[in-house]
């Protein structure tokens, strides 16, 4: 007589692992949907403020990163107000010839509208063309450790500036780090508007290229 032998037995190892590899990819799913949501105000890092050698302005996002300054300087933060120099687009236009007024000289009238004595702003010397630049300038102005400086930048942009100067600084100075209050960044819905997620996607990949050792020259 023929002996009926069970289905195989293989069977329900294949359904257990199938259940877990189903498991597995829901907990990733769910993982990227948090990641996705909470990346934008991952982003915004801010230091508590107290009284530094001075305020440093950012290039970019003209006028709310030199309102700010201008607003921290009239609460009694520092003393003077640091504006980068950006050679862009100044050297691009000289070579076609078209006279440019600096971001630093629209920085400084924003200042002096909003109170600032002209004594009290001071550009760096150092010609930048990224944040990376405006981290040298900045540690180089400061020189020997033990000053620390406010660095007022835009909401997105405050960890990744963390960041670069702990990477090319070592932290010999110390930096406080705030957003703009004018920055209209939404870091709890950033997806909304194609102005934030830009804003998010370049400043994930700016912190990956930090992260790796800065082996991509950082464009801004």
């Amino acid at each position: 007589m023929t002996e009926i032998r069970p289905a195989s037995s293989s069977l329900p190892s294949r359904a257990r692992k199938q259940r877990t590899c189903l498991s597995a990819a829901f907990v990733l799913l769910g993982l990227a949907i948090f990641i996705f949501l909470k990346v934008g105000q991952w982003l915004v890092v801010q230091d508590p403020l107290q009284k530094s050698q001075a305020i440093v302005v950012l290039s970019g996002a003209m006028p709310v990163r030199a309102l700010e300054a201008a607003k921290l300087y009239r609460m009694g933060y520092a003393p003077q107000v640091w504006l980068t120099r950006s050679e862009e687009p100044r050297a691009s236009l000289a070579a076609l010839g078209i006279p440019y007024q600096g971001e630093e000289d629209y920085n400084r009238m924003i200042l002096e509208r909003e109170g600032v004595p002209v004594a009290s702003v001071v550009v760096l010397p150092a010609p930048i063309q990224n944040t990376a630049d405006e981290m040298r300038a900045i540690d180089s102005q400061l020189g020997p450790g033990g000053a620390n400086v406010i660095v007022v930048t835009t909401k997105a942009h405050t960890r990744r500036v963390h960041a670069l100067w702990k990477k090319l600084t070592g932290n010999r100075n110390h930096i406080l780090v705030r957003a703009a209050s004018g920055d209209p960044f939404d870091p709890a819905h950033w997806w909304r508007t194609t102005r934030d997620a830009l804003d998010v996607v370049r400043e994930v990949l700016g912190l990956l290229n930090v992260w790796a050792g800065l082996p991509l020259r950082p464009s801004a």
